[in-house]
């Protein structure tokens, strides 16, 4: 069995979203699945950020900012969709958000389709000695 970086954090993030997909299927809006699993992680007790505002850099300069749906425990960041199939843009814009962060891993969680999809990324172009390294002291909770 291959083991993931921060694979236990992931484990958690992912077995919140199966109870809120079992919970209310698929057919709501995409903010109504955000604030069913901001639900589930206060539950058991992981530290987040929702819509946490993110900056995005080009070659080491800060050029815009975008929020992120979830930021776990300043390290993962977690982007949701309630839409039936995603599609190959959707998988590429997290890899995309993933390096403009400089965030290391993220999660890409559907929940729009009949059974829950989601995808584990890790960032390649991860550097962990950058300047704009996503150490973040705000919380939402």
């Amino acid at each position: 069995m291959e083991t993931f970086k921060y694979g236990e954090i992931t484990e958690k993030i992912i077995g919140a979203a199966f109870r809120v997909h079992t919970t209310l299927g698929n057919g709501f809006q995409e903010v109504i699945y955000q604030r069913a699993l901001e639900i589930e992680f206060n539950t058991i007790q992981l530290d987040f950020s929702r819509e946490f505002e993110m900056p995005i850099y080009y070659r080491d300069q800060q050029i815009g900012t975008r929020r992120v749906d979830f930021l776990v425990r300043n390290i993962i960041s977690v982007e949701l969709k309630a839409i039936i199939k995603l599609e190959e843009v959707h998988l590429a814009q997290a890899i995309n958000y993933l390096e403009a962060y400089n965030l290391e891993v993220g999660l890409l969680i559907n929940f729009g389709s009949k059974k829950l999809e989601f995808h584990r990324f890790t960032n390649k172009k991860y550097r962990a000695d950058s300047f704009h390294h996503a150490v973040f002291s705000h919380k939402s909770h």
